[in-house]
């Protein structure tokens, strides 16, 4: 029968495990059984004395897996049978000297001559259980000297399933099938995670693995402009255009995360939902085109993420310290010194809004851009009565773009933004080279990112105004962002 499954992996599933003990389980069992592991094969293993093959025929929208099962056979094996498990792990049927084979001959003969292929004997302590309405099981795996925890459910009905994963609260972990699963355990593959920032003007991906010391290694981290809070100024709703666009994109993230082994991702939400009236209806449509659900953190939430992200980056700072977040939508502020955070708070200045009022994308007169820099002075009078800093920490599209700008950075160069420090001479000299250019002239700038010409002169703006107010002559840039704050936030001590 063919069914959809959901599985996951880890030491520990925390709120899940209270969940299930309030369960009466409906079933326990304890086998041994052995897994033939390839690159690309299917799910091939030996129970109960049976050769047992499932065929994986679909992967739906929210990574979803239907698998077939095509084969159930007894030992000795045919000839037909052990085609049909090379065919299975899509290695070449090898030349066969026998007309039946039992497990102890095929491995030895067969299997493991053959490279590609390994033969993994495992240990499965299983309670089963009936998880919102759909089988599932909880069990303890023992293989090649390690041991690990999986979770699974599984029924015919892909809407019922997933609608037992959500309510198990464990949808931002990624479905990752039993092989896949039992070669990462062997392999003592570093645990990956990922981040979806879905902010006003850009979604950003990052993926990390966790080394065992607690440090990061970073696997993938970009941008990409998706312009989700595109008039939200003028209308609260975001448009039908920028939904698409957004959930196209974070369908697309999504599916790099499985591809690249992560065990969970982390979405959230930033200002652009936060203000649209139309918030539900982004969610759920980002939901249904890739599985992932987007939490829309509040502005405090927002400014504790970014602060956590600049100190961890960027390590020890003495004295007081201010980290500004500039985004498309809004602005966030996190103050605090060697005793910890203090006060934080998020104000709706964003390069987006500013840009599309005093038409900053064009080449504007200076009366235009005095009356841009005058109303972003009042939007940040919260400023006006806060101390000056000891330091200054700058984080968000607009001023990872201008410190690009400012190095020539043909590409762009985590590293050396990481860390560079701009002075307001230099804001000064951005701001005049957007001013006199429009959109299409400020692309050919270098290190300036095409599809943030637009919006790169409210962003510097912005910038001039915050170093005004907090009386900075200079900021140290954090390439680091939001992203990094979730990912420190979430999985630095996650055990699995």
């Amino acid at each position: 029968m063919t069914r959809w499954e959901w599985r996951t992996f880890g030491d520990h599933f925390g709120h899940v495990n209270d969940q299930l003990e309030a369960l009466p389980p409906s079933g326990e069992e304890q086998s041994d059984e052995v897994y033939f592991l390839s690159p690309t094969g299917e799910n091939v293993k030996v129970r109960g004395g049976l050769l047992d093959i499932k065929v994986l025929r679909e992967v739906d929208g929210v990574g979803l897996q239907r698998w077939e099962p095509v084969v159930k056979a007894l030992f000795p094996l045919t000839g037909a049978d052990v085609a049909a498990a090379f065919e299975g792990l899509r290695q070449p049927v090898p030349k066969l000297g026998r007309e039946v084979y039992t497990l102890e001959q095929f491995v030895a003969e067969l299997v493991e001559p053959t490279p590609a292929i390994r033969a993994v004997r495992v240990h499965k302590r299983r309670r089963r259980y009936t998880i919102h309405g759909c089988p599932g099981e909880l069990s303890e795996v023992e293989a090649a000297g390690k041991t690990t925890r999986t979770l699974a459910v599984e029924t015919e009905d892909p809407v019922a399933l997933w609608a037992a994963v959500k309510a198990l609260g464990v949808a931002g972990r990624v479905n990752t099938s039993f092989p896949e699963g039992l070669r990462r355990l062997v392999d003592d593959e570093l645990p990956r995670y990922a981040v979806i920032d879905c902010g006003t003007n850009s979604i950003k991906f990052h993926v990390g693995a966790r080394g065992r010391d607690g440090t990061w290694t970073k696997i993938v981290d970009r941008a990409e402009i998706t312009r989700l809070g595109e008039g939200v100024g003028d209308t609260a709703t975001i448009s039908t255009e920028a939904i698409e666009r957004t959930a196209a994109t974070v369908k697309a993230m999504a599916s790099e995360a499985r591809d690249l082994h992560s065990r969970a991702v982390a979405a959230v939400g930033t200002a652009g939902l936060r203000l649209a009236d139309n918030r539900d209806e982004v969610v759920r449509a980002i939901e249904a085109a890739s599985g992932i659900e987007i939490q829309v953190i509040s502005a405090e939430e927002e400014t504790r993420l970014a602060y956590l992200a600049a100190r961890a980056g960027l390590g020890f700072f003495d004295g007081s310290i201010a980290v500004v977040d500039t985004g498309g939508g809004s602005t966030q502020f996190t103050f605090g010194d060697t005793a910890g955070m203090g006060q934080r708070f998020s104000v709706d200045v964003g390069a987006v809004r500013y840009t599309e009022r005093f038409g900053l994308a064009n080449a504007v007169a200076p009366e235009v851009l005095q009356q841009a820099l005058d109303a972003i002075a009042t939007d940040l009078n919260r400023l006006d009565s806060q101390p000056a800093p000891d330091a200054l920490v700058g984080m968000g599209g607009a001023i990872t773009n201008i410190t690009a700008v400012n190095l020539g950075l043909a590409q762009y160069d985590p590293d050396r933004v990481q860390g560079a420090v701009l002075d307001r001479a230099e804001i000064d000299r951005q701001i005049e080279l957007y001013r006199t250019r429009d959109t299409h002239t400020r692309g050919a700038i270098v290190g300036l990112q095409p599809k943030r010409a637009d919006v790169i002169l409210a962003g510097a703006c912005i910038v001039r105004t915050v170093m005004d107010k907090l009386e900075q002559a200079s900021l140290t840039v954090s390439d680091r962002g939001l992203r990094h704050g979730v990912l420190v936030d979430r999985f630095a001590t996650t055990p699995d």
